[in-house]
């Protein structure tokens, strides 16, 4: 009966202008945050019951910190905004003229969320380029349970090698290969070489972890080239010292379960055999976004992603805002800041509009770029400033803390980071793995 009473003092409390926000993320999370006193009633839908800070995934399937460092239970978040609920769901369709959310909950029961403001906020999805049968081998990273699969595989690997007798076989699992070299390839490729030369050191009998092969493809010319030559070229030096092998103009044109094929930049093709391929090369924006151009005629850029107007408001439909990764303004990179703010933007958007004044311009404040390359060692491009080394390393620390929600995700990863990157462990390194059909009948 308490969910039934909760309603009733919404209703009691705003004026009755309803508000379905889809997703969780920054974008999605933080408009319902800055409606907290506006006479709205929101309902915040997602298919998952926490928010997550993606830029920080890699060091959960490295052994670093643990989801909970990274993640905070959406129902905890909002739990003191008297207008907000939440709803565990997939949003599968959205009807612009009923003004309706279709959403399908866990147990497959279907519903209908009426709207009179939607905030789209869905985010985006892996990218394989049209090669979607590469992720059964080469999952990427864009959710919780994308860094837990990648933690299993990882860890799983070094298991898997120490089982094995035959040399050429265990290369192949001492072999890791991340196509991508944008911020997410560059960090977690740099984290397994410290994770192999460090934290395991001495853990194995069969095989040392130093031998640990870590290869890094990049197919455009240089790594983090978002940084300019001068940052791209340190990051590439400062991994290579650690015994990362980047390839650039280097194009993944195969994967498999026993390795890659890779065409270089002359043309080329060569064969690399290893067990555990992470895929961190392209986004794609989320269905979504198609659903919402067939039903406006507004246009997807290459990614997927749908443009909008100034406001970032849908095109013919003022009431529905796209916001984050999903939506094309001015061609704006898919990062937490573009999310967030565009996200704030939406939230203020709809206050102006209730209090009867006209839409304002969307205006990004750009912060800046910054990627922990290795231990106590990251790079950083804030409006013309270039920091690397220990440096850039604590401004990324500072950062990083300032934005993870609340005050127990700072302190757990406060204490990861203090474990790993000034001592030598990595404290979230537990799997789950399976016993063969028939194992326990066979071994009582």
């Amino acid at each position: 009966m308490r969910p039934a009473v909760h309603d009733a003092v919404l209703t009691d409390k705003v004026a009755g202008h309803r508000v379905v926000i889809v997703g969780a993320g920054f974008g999605g999370l933080f408009a319902a945050r800055f409606l907290k006193r506006a006479p709205v009633e929101i309902t915040l839908v997602d298919r998952t019951n926490h928010h997550v800070f993606q830029p920080l995934l890699y060091q959960v399937a490295t052994g670093i910190l643990s989801p909970g460092a990274v993640s905070a239970p959406t129902r905890e978040v909002l739990r003191k905004h008297a207008n907000a609920k939440v709803e565990l769901g997939d949003v599968v369709d959205i009807d612009l003229v009923e003004k309706k959310v279709a959403v399908v909950r866990p147990d497959g029961r279907r519903a209908a969320l009426p709207y009179d403001s939607l905030v789209v906020a869905a985010g985006v999805t892996q990218s394989y380029f049209g090669h979607d049968e590469f992720a059964e081998w080469a999952p990427g990273m864009k959710t919780l349970a994308d860094a837990l699969v990648q933690r299993q595989r990882i860890f799983g690997a070094f298991e898997m090698a120490e089982l094995e007798e035959d040399p050429d076989a265990r290369r192949a699992w001492l072999t890791f290969v991340v196509v991508g070299g944008g911020p997410t390839g560059v960090e977690i490729s740099g984290q397994i070489a410290e994770l192999a030369r460090r934290a395991l050191k001495g853990e194995f009998r069969r095989f040392d972890p130093v031998d640990v092969r870590v290869v890094l493809f990049e197919g455009g010319k240089e790594i983090l080239a978002s940084f300019g030559n001068r940052l791209s070229e340190t990051a590439r030096t400062t991994l290579e010292k650690i015994g990362v092998e980047v390839q650039t103009g280097a194009i993944v044109t195969h994967v498999d379960a026993d390795g890659v094929d890779v065409k270089d930049a002359a043309g080329a093709t060569k064969r690399y055999r290893s067990k555990t391929t992470i895929w961190a090369a392209g986004v794609a924006a989320s269905p979504l976004a198609k659903v919402l151009a067939n039903a406006s005629g507004a246009e997807l850029d290459r990614a997927g992603r749908i443009k909008v107007e100034s406001d970032c408001s849908l095109h013919g439909h003022p009431e529905v805002y796209v916001v984050g990764d999903m939506m094309n303004f001015d061609n704006l990179p898919g990062v937490s800041e573009v999310a967030l703010q565009s996200g704030i933007h939406a939230a203020k958007t709809i206050r102006r509009r209730l209090a009867g004044k006209e839409p304002e311009a969307f205006k990004y404040y750009e912060l800046g770029s910054m990627a922990a390359v290795s231990r106590r060692n990251a790079i950083v491009s804030i409006h013309g400033l270039r920091l690397s080394g220990f440096l850039g390393w604590m401004l990324w620390l500072f950062v990083h803390i300032a934005s993870l929600t609340g005050f127990k995700s700072r302190f757990k990863a406060l204490v990861g980071w203090t474990l790993s990157f000034l001592g030598a462990t990595r404290t979230e390194r537990a799997i789950v793995t399976k016993l063969p059909k028939g194992a326990i009948d066979e071994h009582p």
